[in-house]
C-alpha cells in the first residue's frame, strides 16, 4: 500500500528592493520614496537614506517577486518624474 505524501507547498522566493546611492538626488527626495513606497516612518526612513548615502545601497524591504518588482518599478517611475537619476533594483534575499 502506498503511502501518500502531503503535498509540500514552499514558501515564495522573497526579494530584497534597494536603492542605490548617487550624488545627485536629494536626501528629501530618498526619504519621500522610502515614507510613500515603503511606509516608512520618518526615523526609519532616514536611518535607511544614510546607509544609502554612506555604504551605496541600503536595503527598503523584502517581499514577493511581484510586489518587489512592482515597487522599484514606481520608484524608478517618481525618480523620473522628479529629475533624479535614482537607482532602485531588486535582488533575491
Amino acid at each position: 500500500m502506498a503511502e501518500r505524501q502531503a503535498a509540500k507547498t514552499e514558501p515564495p522566493r522573497m526579494y530584497q528592493v534597494v536603492l542605490l546611492n548617487d550624488d545627485y538626488t536629494p536626501m528629501e527626495f530618498v526619504v519621500m520614496v522610502l515614507q510613500e513606497y515603503f511606509q516608512r516612518d520618518l526615523e526609519t526612513a532616514t536611518q535607511i537614506m544614510l546607509k544609502v548615502h554612506k555604504e551605496g545601497r541600503g536595503v527598503c524591504g523584502v517581499y514577493t517577486k511581484d510586489v518587489a518588482a512592482t515597487k522599484v518599478e514606481l520608484v524608478l517611475a517618481a525618480a523620473r518624474r522628479g529629475g533624479h537619476p535614482l537607482q532602485c533594483i531588486m535582488e533575491a534575499a
